[in-house]
């Protein structure tokens, strides 16, 4: 089975500095077969033989505070999965990336994507949120981001099991996954 471990708070903000050959490193210790990284940000494609992948975030962030000294939320995500959320998006979302903004949120369970979407505050004419696939889609116009009410999902005691990419990093995951 192939999956992507995303490991919040890496490298963000000068804090949590892990060298990405380090992390591939680690991965190769936990018996987590072809690990690769893209971009510095703790996104980890890696092959592994169990099938439900359950057990998996807490083995990862056990290594990952043991061997660099931080604490680091991980979520994985399954290869169909990640396939699903770039394939199956909402109609035309990443499709203005001029105009607009477009992260992708994944959530660590128990935190479950259609539960959170009625909480998330929204500025009508400048966010838009949508709910499919297991994840959030966050949509912001970029000339009134400064209005965006999205930053006070921080705020939100659910935000500590949310994860976001951007839409590029999102569908540039997905090409790596399924390339040979």
């Amino acid at each position: 089975m192939r999956y992507l471990a995303l490991l919040r708070g890496i490298n963000a903000g000068g804090k949590n500095i892990v060298e990405m050959r380090d992390l591939r490193s680690c991965f190769d210790r936990l018996g987590l077969q072809n690990a690769t990284t893209y971009i510095q940000s703790g996104n980890v494609l890696f092959d592994c033989s169990v099938k439900s992948a359950g057990s998996l975030p807490a083995l990862i962030e056990a290594a990952v505070a043991a061997e660099f000294h931080c604490a680091s939320a991980v979520v994985i995500v399954p290869q169909k999965q990640l396939a699903r959320i770039v394939g199956h998006a909402p109609a035309s979302f990443g499709s203005d990336p001029d105009a607009y903004r477009y992260d992708v949120v994944f959530l660590r369970p128990p935190v479950r994507a259609q539960d959170l979407l009625p909480t998330i505050g929204l500025k009508p004419g400048v966010d838009e949120a949508f709910e499919a696939n297991g994840v959030l889609y966050l949509k912001k116009l970029k000339a009134r981001a400064g209005q965006s009410h999205f930053p006070r999902l921080v705020r939100s005691p659910a935000y500590q099991g949310m994860i976001v990419r951007n839409w590029g990093t999102t569908t540039e995951l997905n090409r790596l996954m399924n390339s040979p």
